[in-house]
């Protein structure tokens, strides 16, 4: 139903959108997650033409909307799209803004887009809020009849961006549960989103963007359980890291003490897991030193949100050699007290580079 080829959206000199490909097929779900700024709702809004697209093309059931002979209020009328704000009309009772555009664009009797309405209003549980205000409404009552005011335009596609973005953690569940009725019914979907573990449960398709591209995508289980690239792994288990590369045996211990503390204030980690992880840094070093006289070593501090864990990276070039190897190390001590604070150590081959990766306890 929608295919996007080559798309790209520049303002000004800034490119928000580069060469962005995609197909969606009558009755997916496809949710769209990522960091922020990476052109997610620009992307919705120029599937929509509220941003016309600076190049590349985006047919809806095989018409170019970016024709300039196309009829795009038609196109419209089977795309609606659900905003982060409601866009309710204030002055409007709740029937009246479900019923005006049916009337006023599908020419729609008074009696039938009514009759229509109520309908919709029971499938999103709004059925008694009929003749309320929208500032008589909670905000997610409010998105529930923004969802209802699209659904009466008998739409094929729905475009929904960030929907429950500015509700309380309260009101968020019952806009998922009616996008998630939607989808049982085989409504085609696409849904910028920030929840996770709705964009698991209800998509057929999951796409992570990043730098404004589609950086990545799969099934949910493909995306959340087994990502493929870097940025979409650090994304999924909201993972922060710190990288320090060693070129020398003179590195600056005192500084990189300050910021690993740092670092560690922000991920609020324990006081006593900082203690730990300090004490097994000096200690690595140390072992590491006469490596240092040879070659540089690459050392990333990580943590992982989702999985609660800190994760330490170190990579060396040189002969294949474990430098934790009890027959290597001199310092029994040393090597004692890095594996008691640690839950797992790890040695590869990577790349033609020694890599150790220590779980922290």
């Amino acid at each position: 139903m929608i295919k996007v080829e080559h798309l790209s959206k520049n303002f000004g000199n800034l490119a928000v959108l580069k060469d962005v490909n995609l197909e969606i097929r009558e009755g997916e779900v496809i949710s769209i997650i990522g960091p922020s700024g990476t052109g997610k709702s620009t992307l919705l809004r120029c599937i929509n033409l509220l941003d016309r697209p600076s190049g590349g093309s985006i047919y809806i059931d095989g018409v170019d909307i970016l024709d300039s002979k196309t009829d795009v209020p038609k196109i419209r009328q089977k795309m609606n799209m659900v905003f982060q704000s409601f866009n309710l009309f204030a002055h409007l009772c709740v029937m009246d803004n479900l019923t005006i555009a049916p009337i006023k664009l599908l020419g729609k009797s008074k009696q039938e887009a009514e009759q229509k309405a109520m309908e919709i209003l029971t499938l999103v549980g709004l059925a008694e809020k009929a003749h309320n205000y929208p500032d008589e409404l909670s905000g997610g009552q409010k998105q529930r009849v923004a969802i209802a005011r699209c659904l009466a335009m008998d739409p094929e596609i729905i475009l929904f961006d960030e929907p429950t973005s500015s509700l309380d953690p309260t009101m968020v569940s019952e806009v998922l549960s009616v996008i998630r009725r939607l989808g049982k019914k085989g409504m085609t979907m696409v849904i910028v989103t920030h929840e996770m573990e709705f964009a698991r449960d209800v998509s057929n398709r999951v796409m992570y963007m990043d730098e404004g591209i589609i950086y990545e995508e799969g099934s949910p289980k493909q995306i959340f359980d087994n990502p493929q690239k870097e940025k979409t792994r650090a994304f999924i288990n909201r993972v922060r890291s710190i990288h320090y590369h060693i070129a020398s045996p003179k590195y600056d211990l005192f500084t990189m003490h300050a910021e690993i503390e740092v670092f560690c204030e922000k991920q609020i980690l324990p006081l006593k897991t900082r203690q730990n992880l300090l004490l097994t840094i000096e200690e690595l070093l140390r072992i590491y030193r006469h490596l240092l006289l040879t070659t540089v070593l690459d050392m990333t501090l990580a943590y992982s949100e989702k999985q609660g864990r800190v994760e330490l990276v170190l990579e060396s070039a040189g002969e294949a050699v474990n430098p934790l190897d009890s027959t290597e190390v001199a310092d029994e001590s040393g090597l004692s007290l890095i594996r008691n604070m640690t839950q797992g150590i790890d040695y590869q081959r990577v790349n033609n580079k020694n890599r150790l990766t220590l779980i922290l306890n």
